[in-house]
């Protein structure tokens, strides 16, 4: 009996029939949006209203404003540090729920929960309270200066994200095979070269899943830098918000989100192509 292959028209219907919920869903909510935000760019803005005439203005003026790049860049290493400082103190806490804390599986799974549950605005200003008095260790009227800094951002960034990337790396970690390290110990591996030849390899998925994660977000950060950055150091996410509300010039606006969301798929596309080429060499 021959076994039916892809290229059959049969089974090529059958899998555009499966996909064909997904498919509608996904341009229905997502490429229409985008469609749309994109032939928003080509209008004008006159009068706080949206001039429906073919212009090439709003590139222009997106190109030739120089805080706007700054703005991305900006935007651009906080994320990347981001993912760096989450990936840093995740896989540690990871690592130690798998191994030690097995026991209190479900409890933990609970506590993950509740943090993705927690409001993003509360802990934000939870760490205004606590970042001008260290919680409690200095006095209430002394300034620690450490509340409208970029690294007061950096911190609400990594504490509102981190159950993203705890949470993905506990997931691969709870998967990978104990067996697999048992039989390197055997063979006279020590436990640091078995969690570098094995346990890191294999929870790799979870680590790069975590920093998208950790990363996307990131460059659409807005509570953080308005809250505990003071809007000094403006990212992105600030300056869609004021152009869409303060400026009302949704041509802009929309130019700048387009701007936003390209560098962020174009920096995770250059990220994959680069770990894909590093795992073919090894």
């Amino acid at each position: 009996m021959m076994r039916a292959t892809p290229q059959e028209p049969g089974v090529a219907r059958q899998v555009l029939l499966y996909l064909a919920p997904a498919g509608s869903w996904q341009l229905a909510f997502y490429g229409v949006p985008i469609a749309l935000l994109l032939l928003l760019t080509f209008q004008a803005s006159e009068n706080f209203r949206v001039s429906w005439v073919w212009s090439l203005d709003t590139w222009i003026n997106v190109f030739s404003a120089v805080h706007v790049w700054f703005a991305l860049m900006r935007t651009l290493v906080m994320s990347v540090l981001a993912v760096v400082c989450c990936f840093a103190l995740a896989f540690p806490v990871a690592y130690v729920m798998v191994t030690r804390l097995r026991a209190y599986d479900a409890h933990i799974k609970l506590a993950i929960l509740f943090a993705f549950l927690s409001d993003m605005v509360l802990k934000t200003y939870g760490w205004v309270l606590f970042l001008r008095a260290l919680g409690g260790v200095v006095p209430p009227d002394y300034d620690t200066g450490l509340v409208f800094t970029p690294v007061a951002t950096l911190l609400g960034i990594v504490a509102n994200l981190l159950p993203f990337m705890i949470f993905t790396i506990y997931l691969s970690l709870s998967a990978l095979d104990r067996d697999l390290l048992l039989a390197a110990y055997d063979s006279g591996a020590s436990r640091l070269r078995a969690f570098r030849d094995i346990t890191l390899p294999l929870c790799l998925p979870g680590v790069l899943a975590g920093g998208a994660f950790v990363f996307i977000l990131s460059m659409g950060s807005l509570v953080e830098e308005r809250v505990l950055g003071g809007g000094k150091s403006p990212m992105m996410g600030t300056l869609i918000r004021q152009t869409f509300e303060t400026r009302v010039n949704w041509p802009l606006g929309a130019a700048l989100t387009v701007v936003l969301f390209a560098v962020t798929i174009a920096v995770l596309a250059i990220a994959g192509w680069q770990i894909r080429r590093m795992r073919g060499k090894r």
